[in-house]
């Protein structure tokens, strides 16, 4: 099963552009389609801050203007005839999506101009490395390979400033890359 779902994510990552995004997630199972529009958010917005850097003051307002274009075509497609299992894979990128549309406005109201800078570091961002045809999430300085877990076609929780916090199970907390904020509530020092 985990090699099954890994070729396909292989397989839409590497379809991604040849047809608008809105066509494509028909194309795949829903943990499928959505791990790929993930490696694409995190794709589209390191290429908005390339341009940036590169001089493109509004990469970043142009990147999100497609987001929120891409978010609207989803949302109509809600509002038409849809198979239950299409329907909640649409439901579940939207709720993605509107996360993913939350970060890139917070990053142009705090003027983020680079890659690097903590804002979007401290995202979760998928990746595929074509190089060893693997799917990778980071955060931070941390890097873990995907494993390829069959999730299913589920709900997802709606995304807030507050479920969005980073962190660990207790008896993690001292390997974790960043700090949880419960960590710093609880010092004795």
């Amino acid at each position: 099963m985990r090699c099954t779902v890994r070729k396909e994510i292989q397989e839409a990552v590497a379809a991604y552009e040849d047809k608008p995004r809105d066509q494509w997630l028909f194309d795949y199972p829903a943990q499928v389609g959505l791990t790929g529009s993930q490696v694409w958010w995190a794709t589209d917005v390191g290429i908005a801050f390339e341009r940036v850097e590169e001089g493109f003051e509004t990469a970043l307002k142009e990147y999100n203007r497609k987001q929120i274009t891409q978010l609207n075509s989803l949302i109509h497609m809600l509002l038409g005839e849809l198979t239950p299992g299409d329907r909640q894979k649409i439901m579940t990128i939207c709720t993605i999506d509107v996360h993913a549309r939350d970060v890139v406005a917070s990053l142009i109201t705090q003027k983020v101009t680079t890659g690097q800078a903590f804002a979007w570091l401290s995202q979760l961002r998928h990746r595929w490395d074509e190089t060893t045809r693997h799917c990778y999430v980071n955060i931070c300085d941390a890097q873990f390979q995907f494993s390829y877990e069959y999730l299913g076609n589920t709900n997802r929780l709606v995304i807030t400033p507050l479920t969005d916090r980073y962190s660990f199970p207790p008896s993690d907390h001292e390997r974790c890359p960043i700090r949880p904020s419960w960590h710093w509530q609880n010092r004795d020092d």
